[in-house]
């Protein structure tokens, strides 16, 4: 891949035109002939940086988590513990809830995640990602427990599988549906999902199920 061949403003149109195309049909679906149109440019100078479907695929996945990563202050897990760490964990989702609203093309690639048939097992970038995503999530929940700040009865395996799902249906509704609120509405619900994470993993939370 020779991305980085590309002047700044023809790499940033062949990731936008692409990030739309597989959003918007599928990686299945999604037509390099219309990415290449979109792009101005020819099959054979395409060809010249991309070898295929799935390597521009990987190529905008790869792009995306490196910006996302230059503009989020993602902190080491074991600097949440203490007794900020709830402060610290909305100061971060706060961020991201943030990001997600810009509609940047960046932002636009995290719903490549929820793309019904994204190819996670033929993707290494997508693969790559989910993987250093569920391991910072299980060593922050663990920094979380060991200050006192994340409740404890539940298996670490368990209890990190339930909140990575609950992550995933907050992002990737917030990722479809949360521009279409106002900003007034786009914070209360932005607390709302804060709190709904409070619920599920603070010892001092209400208990709706009881004793």
């Amino acid at each position: 891949m020779a991305l980085h061949e590309l002047d700044r403003e023809r790499r940033t149109r062949v990731l936008e035109n692409a990030t739309s195309e597989f959003v918007r049909r599928g990686y299945e679906h999604a037509s390099l002939n219309s990415i290449i149109r979109a792009c101005g440019m020819s099959k054979s100078s395409f060809y010249h940086y991309f070898d295929s479907k799935a390597e521009l695929f990987d190529t905008v996945v790869t792009e995306a988590m490196r910006a996302l990563g230059s503009e989020l202050a993602v902190p080491d897990p074991s600097e949440l513990a203490g007794t900020e760490f709830w402060e610290r964990v909305t100061r971060l989702v706060t961020q991201l809830l943030e990001l997600a609203g810009r509609g940047t093309w960046t932002a636009e690639a995290g719903k490549l995640f929820y793309v019904s048939d994204t190819p996670i097992e033929h993707s290494p970038a997508l693969r790559d990602a989910i993987a250093a995503v569920r391991d910072w999530l299980a060593r922050a929940l663990e920094a979380g427990r060991e200050c006192g700040a994340v409740r404890d009865d539940l298996p670490s395996s368990l209890q990190a599988s339930l909140v990575f799902a609950l992550l995933r249906c907050l992002d990737d509704w917030s990722l479809h549906q949360l521009h279409e609120y106002s900003a007034p509405e786009r914070e209360r619900i932005a607390r709302a999902q804060l709190r709904t994470l409070y619920r599920m993993l603070a010892p001092d939370a209400d208990d709706a199920g009881g004793e």
